[in-house]
């Protein structure tokens, strides 16, 4: 007997055929005598639907009472998925993400979990029924109702085997596995049988949207392997784990990112500590940010840019307005018209002419290269959100064959 963790997005639960289908995958496993934990998001396209509702009333609703919101959504999936395991014919408990013991910060819209206290999750299965946890949600210290920001099921998904140390973690979506690309925008896109953490955190935190990126860098603290798999296909999935066979495989997989804006302070004194200064101010407002690239001095001035999630464009430039007054600048430009494009493998840092090879194919295909960053496993490029798709498509071509 075995104790699995099953995790079912949005569209897996999106109507009452879906969620009859999830039903029988989860009781398919439970028949068989192991024990079965299930967290689930809210249906299809509803979280943005109650955003839409807020929206209607506030321009600026407070968060906390947007967590409240949009808690609804997870809670109204895991109980219609309870009751339809319970008119199967097996015991099915739904628990709302405070009824299963998680414990956040208060930090509403995207709060961290602190702690999961799963003694009511062990009390259930104890007494032999299957546990449908909402996911995405927790609570904090003042008893209110948190979210863990977009993909937060997932990251709920891994505490939850972590802490009940689950033999199987499986995350279904509705691709049947991690794909050397979008396979809705990558035509040969193939599918990847194994990989490991690092390269899954990567592509992730890139702009894959396969896997939420702080699951994937939990599962690897934690030791949790995954397995990446369709809830409409019965198929073997991708799994992620420590380590994997390289195979000699260079590259593992293209990720673009379009949630990106770039940043330019034209005209910024040629001193030490001006970047602290930047990037402190930034940091304090919570702001994220990514690719940098700072010109030689010239004149006794130097220009630096860099990129920021898309999201958080008012944020930076609200920040960067107030340090006008204590920075002398010539002025500061934004482009939301970008994409970050990349090329992720633990096989990169060895071998030599892979940014080369990426650089000939954007070249080939008349694409220019804005801004480029590098880490051991991955190479990024920022370029015209316009080229994206031929980008893509082309750097693909570039590492795997057609």
């Amino acid at each position: 007997m075995a104790l699995i963790v099953k995790k079912f997005g949005g569209t897996s639960v999106k109507d009452a055929e879906r969620i009859k289908h999830v039903a029988k995958i989860i009781t398919d496993d439970y028949k068989k005598g192991n024990d079965v934990v299930v967290i689930v998001s809210a249906q299809g396209d509803t979280t943005d639907d109650l955003i839409d509702k807020a929206a209607e009333l506030s321009q600026d609703p407070s968060a906390r009472e947007m967590d409240m919101l949009l808690s609804a959504g997870e809670q109204i999936s895991c109980s219609l998925l309870a009751i339809a395991i319970s008119q199967m014919g097996y015991n099915a408990v739904s628990l709302l993400g405070w009824q299963a013991g998680f414990k956040t910060d208060s930090n509403y819209g995207s709060a961290r979990i602190k702690k999961l206290e799963a003694e009511r999750v062990k009390a259930e299965l104890s007494k032999n029924n299957i546990v449908v946890i909402a996911g995405f949600q927790g609570i904090n210290k003042y008893d209110d109702i948190t979210t863990l920001g977009r993909g937060g099921s997932d990251t709920s998904a891994v505490a939850v085997a972590a802490v009940l140390k689950a033999d199987l973690c499986q995350i279904y979506t509705d691709v049947d596995g991690v794909y050397t690309a979008d396979p809705r925008k990558v035509k040969n896109a193939k599918k990847i049988k194994e990989i490991a953490y690092s390269e899954m955190l990567e592509l992730a935190t890139l702009g894959a949207q396969v896997l939420n990126n702080r699951s994937v860098e939990m599962a690897s603290k934690y030791g949790v392997e995954l397995e990446v798999l369709s809830s409409i296909e019965d198929k073997p999935g991708t799994i992620v784990k420590e380590k994997v066979n390289m195979e000699k495989i260079l590259v593992r997989g293209v990720a673009c990112d379009k949630n990106v804006a770039r940043f330019s302070i034209i005209g910024l004194q040629d001193t030490p500590g001006i970047a602290f200064k930047v990037f402190n101010e930034l940091a304090k407002q919570k702001v994220n940010v990514d690719i940098i690239l700072q010109s030689v001095g010239r004149d006794g001035t130097k220009d630096i840019s860099f990129t920021v999630p898309k999201d958080q464009e008012k944020t930076a430039r609200k920040a960067i307005e107030e340090l006008k007054g204590h920075l002398q600048f010539k002025t500061f430009e934004t482009d939301d018209s970008v994409a970050k494009l990349s090329i992720v493998g633990a096989g990169m840092e060895t071998h030599h002419g892979v940014a080369a090879k990426m650089f000939e194919a954007l070249y080939d295909a008349n694409i220019n290269i804005q801004m480029i960053s590098t880490s051991e496993i991955r190479v990024s490029v920022l370029i015209a959100l316009s080229d994206t798709d031929r980008a893509f498509n082309a750097v693909h071509d570039a590492f795997f064959e057609k």
